[in-house]
């Protein structure tokens, strides 16, 4: 029986394994891509250095969602169907509504209804004026509408009406808050912060807290900590709103010749590009090619109009990697200024050199076994 060469071996079983087993791409495969860079699909690679980060910083939108446009103007203390009015008459004649003297005269005074609920047509129903339109109206409002209904039947009448318990004048709030429901309007309780706190807050970091309005069909949305830090966020409501707080955590991925491989929190506050490595473990000293750290991201189109990208946008938004070589001393300093978002992709391909241990390990694996198998044919053999 003829036995093949040994080298012959070898090369047969490398001739199957054209690719070592990986983590990510390599970074000579990256900077490869970059010759399909403007078709679909493809993505763009920009150089990191201090001048690029801060045109990147200036061309990032300082807002990106506001609650301003859900404001509302109307007043939180017009009256309702299903209201319940406290109304006081006073009438200097006292005929009507006043006291009565120890001798049984009339006397100047006033006298407080019992609670009126506002009827399905919107009307209170008042001795001797009957039922007066108050839907709509505000507390003064109503007190005047009463008062006209009253003229002739009673010598000048004083009217206060106050709402003493307004059941939809209330909105709904779910979410990440402690205690979801319906949460009361008020007059000096009708912002959506004042809700919030009435629903006992939320127990996640205001970073990761999404708030939405929704009113009307439409949805307005905004960033918890940019509500709470922001004056002009803190919009007032109206009655029927819907609040809702969504979880929508800030995280990154790290993966590569890093210390380690996760989904991180960014935690509150920006988060740089140096701390970003560092809550990642840092850079694997035995395998990391430091000179192509890459940050994969789907830009903003305005940032990479900035850029002078012409990569074509995805609904996502212009898919670019970053690169920097923190082998450089400046490209330190780049990273301690370079802006990490959330969703973006922290990745530290591995070193030529790891990649050639890498390939020795595994042709030493390889010879090992071929080299055992020859072994036990030769005493078939024989």
């Amino acid at each position: 029986m003829t036995r093949p060469p040994f080298p012959l071996l070898i090369l047969v079983a490398l001739a199957g394994c054209s690719t070592l087993p990986a983590d990510g791409p390599s970074a000579r495969a990256v900077a490869t891509g970059t010759a399909e860079a403007n078709i679909a699909g493809g993505y763009a690679v920009v150089d990191l250095d201090y001048a690029t980060v801060e045109r990147i910083k200036a061309s990032m939108p300082t807002r990106q969602e506001s609650l301003a446009a859900a404001a509302s103007t109307a007043p939180s203390d017009v009256i309702a169907v299903g209201d319940t009015l406290s109304i006081a008459i006073f009438e200097p004649g006292g005929a009507l509504f006043g006291g009565r003297s120890a001798t049984g005269a009339a006397s100047s005074g006033g006298s407080s209804l019992p609670p009126v609920v506002v009827d399905r047509a919107g009307a209170a129903g008042v001795p001797f004026a009957g039922p007066v339109q108050v839907a709509g109206l505000t507390g003064p409002q109503a007190a005047e509408a009463v008062r006209r209904a009253l003229v002739g039947k009673v010598g000048a009448p004083q009217v206060v009406v106050s709402i003493a318990a307004s059941p939809s004048n209330a909105v709904t709030v779910l979410g990440e808050v402690r205690n979801p429901g319906r949460a009361q309007l008020g007059v000096g309780a009708d912002r959506i912060l004042d809700v919030i706190a009435a629903a006992g807050g939320t127990a996640r970091p205001v970073e990761d807290v999404e708030v939405a309005i929704q009113r009307d069909g439409l949805t307005f949305t905004a960033p918890l900590s940019t509500v709470t830090s922001t004056f002009g966020e803190n919009v007032r409501l109206t009655r029927g709103d819907q609040v809702n707080l969504r979880f929508r955590p800030r995280r990154y991925s790290a993966f590569g010749a890093l210390g380690t491989v996760s989904q991180i929190d960014m935690g509150a506050g920006p988060l740089t590009l140096s701390a970003a490595l560092s809550r990642a473990g840092g850079l694997d000293t035995n395998s990391a090619d430091a000179r192509s750290v890459l940050v994969f991201r789907f830009e903003r189109p305005e940032v990479a109009a900035a850029l002078g990208l012409a990569q074509p946008a995805t609904v996502r938004g212009v898919p670019v990697v970053y690169r920097l070589n923190l082998t450089d001393p400046a490209g330190v300093f780049t990273a301690g200024n370079f802006p990490v978002q959330p969703d973006d992709i922290l990745y530290a391909p591995r070193s030529g050199a790891a990649e050639a241990r890498k390939f020795f390990d595994f042709i030493q694996s390889i010879t090992r076994v071929i080299y055992d198998v020859s072994v036990t044919s030769a005493l078939s053999v024989n």
